[in-house]
């Protein structure tokens, strides 16, 4: 299933669901591109997650500081691969899913940082930093796809409302690994009693995405997903008290219109490299139109 010379690793955060864990790994073991490791970090499970993970050939990691936050950010910190990518035990990804990210980080580097021109315009693109995509519900259909734009369609909206840019979904989700070191110590694993704040932690990561900085969003990464999110009583109101403490943390850093303004600033040089893209895709496709 894995791979050493593959330049990503797979972090899955679990606790207590190797049910679902392993409808995940027999996703993985089909992929066209093979990760370098799969790491299963072990939220102090009392499950056989741990048990299952080893047996099929995963990395385990012992988290047992309570949390998502703590879990995924222990899967990081091990992760050996340029690429980091993430999911969860439920998502179900299709054979292409690992080459989708892979494709999107390699067609965008991240290296080259955005440069300030006159009044805080940016003369260079930003960097991708993140890659990100849809999760569609196994329901029966129509009731699928509806439910499925509902929630991910309202969880983009609602969020990059709030962030200023496309939020991360740890359904499916890649970052670098270099990026992952440098924005680490933003994260607050340990202020609080157990270990780290009840939050999202994909929208909390999402906030250390830097002005000169972008996640893509990608329908080549999208994955299938339990749906079980859509569950209301104790579950909902368990997502609403994480998303109102993320908001809190996030914008303790930035306010939601300081980072529009850089995201408005960042608009030009944007749309200036999408074009540039896309003209070089079309000199590729037809070389004889760029000579003269």
């Amino acid at each position: 299933m894995t791979d050493p010379a593959s330049p990503c690793s797979v972090v899955v955060p679990v606790r207590d669901d190797a049910r679902e864990l392993r409808g995940l790994l027999t996703c993985l073991a089909v992929q066209s591109v093979r990760p370098r490791e799969v790491i299963v970090v072990d939220n102090a499970s009392r499950d056989e997650t741990a048990a299952l993970a080893r047996a099929a050939g995963c990395t385990v990691v012992r988290e047992e500081r309570p949390g998502i936050l703590a879990a995924s950010s222990a899967g990081y910190d091990a992760a050996r691969g340029e690429i980091i990518v993430r999911c969860d035990a439920d998502s179900r990804p299709p054979r292409h899913w690992l080459a989708g990210h892979l494709a999107a980080h390699r067609d965008t580097p991240g290296t080259a940082g955005a440069q300030a021109g006159r009044h805080g315009r940016l003369l260079r693109p930003r960097a991708v930093v993140a890659v990100t995509g849809p999760g569609r519900f196994a329901l029966p259909e129509p009731l699928g796809l509806l439910a499925s734009l509902l929630y991910v369609g309202g969880y983009l909206i609602a969020a990059g409302a709030a962030l200023g840019h496309v939020p991360l979904f740890g359904t499916t989700m890649s970052i670098r690994r270099s990026w992952w070191r440098s924005v680490r110590a933003d994260l607050p694993l340990g202020e609080e009693p157990g270990g780290g704040p009840d939050v999202h932690d994909d929208m909390l990561l999402s906030f250390s995405v830097r002005h000169d900085e972008r996640v893509l969003l990608r329908r080549s990464v999208g994955v299938g997903m339990s749906p079980r999110a859509l569950r209301g009583g104790t579950a909902a109101r368990t997502r609403w008290r994480r998303a109102v403490r993320t908001l809190e943390i996030g914008w303790s850093r930035s306010t939601p219109w300081e980072r529009w303004a850089a995201r408005v600033a960042a608009a030009p040089a944007d749309r200036l490299a999408g074009a540039r893209a896309r003209r070089d895709h079309r000199r590729d496709d037809h070389p004889a139109a760029g000579s003269s």
